[in-house]
């Protein structure tokens, strides 16, 4: 196959690339022809990426692109471009994203399937402002009834997502669940020794509200465990958890650590924690969260949807009140004066859990709904 993945990023840390290049490596592998095509533009950063990249087999093409609002909604064109690379097959990812709908007018022009791949966006109204809000309820009613049942199929990446798009008038027999992957990695490196720490990984930005955590530090019994805030930071949002921190006297329990990038090292960073935490207010499907789980971390939770169709309390992780620092206060002192038996009861349940977004499963089925489409 002559595979077309489409997606607004493709340079800085972003999630939805995150699939999209562990998606592209390993259809190249299986011996198919992938192109990436996103914007220039680099996620979290003010600077634009390289025209051209390869990865592996893989080449990404990067275009010019327009920001119409919020951080990822843009507008570029690329018809030209996908046109002179034929493929038999276009993939579209994130859903309410302007490059989804010219994949369908090439899509029909061409008279080839086109893939959905929606990244979980439903459900977010506390975090959006005014004009986003209504921007999303404007696509929800005009564009998405016209446009989501062209395509061949829509992949949801998370269960939950499911009723969201059959209200909006999807038939059910277009939906497909593949959720994100972890790579066989994380099951397999040898585990590095543990610390007494809380550890925070991921993108420094208000949605993750991490100041959650910094209030509930003073409030929790044990006086000596650090909490170490790993990832890619907002300024303005950084200097806000630091004026916290300043103010609660906490400067020597928070640390603030580069992000990282290569697969190792992030194991080796898990695998330090006693503890794994992501307070956020909004999660799609948390990447962080399913790669803690295979490395039979223990974590806590915030009950938000995304954090909540993968933890059961007290069964796989701990889950707590999103924005609740009492709660989480309260959850942590239970945490920490477990006894072995039950920590390792709670470990073995999350590795377990986290079986199932292993990605050479997911690959499969990604293949087989492929090959299916060009039936």
């Amino acid at each position: 196959m002559r595979i077309l993945e489409l997606t607004t990023y493709s340079a800085g840390i972003c999630g939805v690339f995150a699939r999209v290049k562990e998606e592209a490596v390993l259809l190249s592998k299986a011996g198919h022809t992938v192109k990436i095509f996103s914007t220039n533009f680099v996620k979290a950063e003010d600077r634009r990426a390289t025209q051209k990249e390869k990865i592996d087999k893989i080449t990404i093409h990067r275009f010019p692109a327009v920001k119409l609002g919020g951080e990822s909604f843009a507008f570029w064109r690329f018809k030209d471009k996908a046109i002179e690379f034929k493929p038999d097959i276009i993939i579209a990812h994130a859903y309410r994203h302007t490059h989804t709908t010219q994949a369908l007018s090439i899509a029909k022009t061409m008279k080839i399937p086109v893939i959905l791949v929606t990244h979980a966006p439903f459900g977010r109204s506390a975090t959006r402002q005014p004009i986003a809000k209504l921007s999303v309820w404007l696509y929800d009613k005009i564009i998405a009834p016209r446009t989501l049942n062209k395509f061949s199929s829509i992949i949801a990446i998370t269960r939950w997502e499911m009723p969201y798009l059959k209200k909006l008038g999807v038939s059910g027999k277009k939906i497909n669940y593949i959720p994100n992957g972890i790579p066989p990695q994380f099951f397999r490196q040898k585990a590095s020794k543990e610390e007494h720490k809380i550890l925070f990984l991921g993108r420094l930005s208000p949605i993750k509200s991490l100041e959650t955590v910094i209030n509930t530090l003073p409030l929790i019994k044990d006086k000596e465990i650090i909490f170490e805030i790993v990832g890619p930071v907002e300024k303005s949002y950084t200097a806000y958890l630091k004026n916290i921190i300043y103010k609660k006297n906490m400067s020597s329990r928070v640390i603030f650590s580069n992000s990282i990038t290569k697969i190792p090292e992030k194991i080796r960073k898990i695998d330090s924690a006693e503890l794994f935490i992501l307070p956020s207010i909004t999660e799609g499907m948390p990447q962080s969260l399913i790669e803690a789980l295979s490395r039979s971390k223990i974590v806590l939770a915030s009950n938000n949807v995304g954090n909540s169709s993968l933890i059961k309390d007290n069964y796989n992780g701990f889950i707590f009140e999103v924005k609740n620092e009492k709660d989480c206060a309260e959850k942590i002192d239970y945490i920490l004066g477990l006894g072995e038996k039950e920590k390792s009861r709670i470990k073995k349940q999350a590795l377990s859990s986290a079986r199932e977004f292993e990605w050479t499963r997911i690959i499969s089925k990604i293949i087989r709904l492929y090959e299916r489409k060009l039936i």
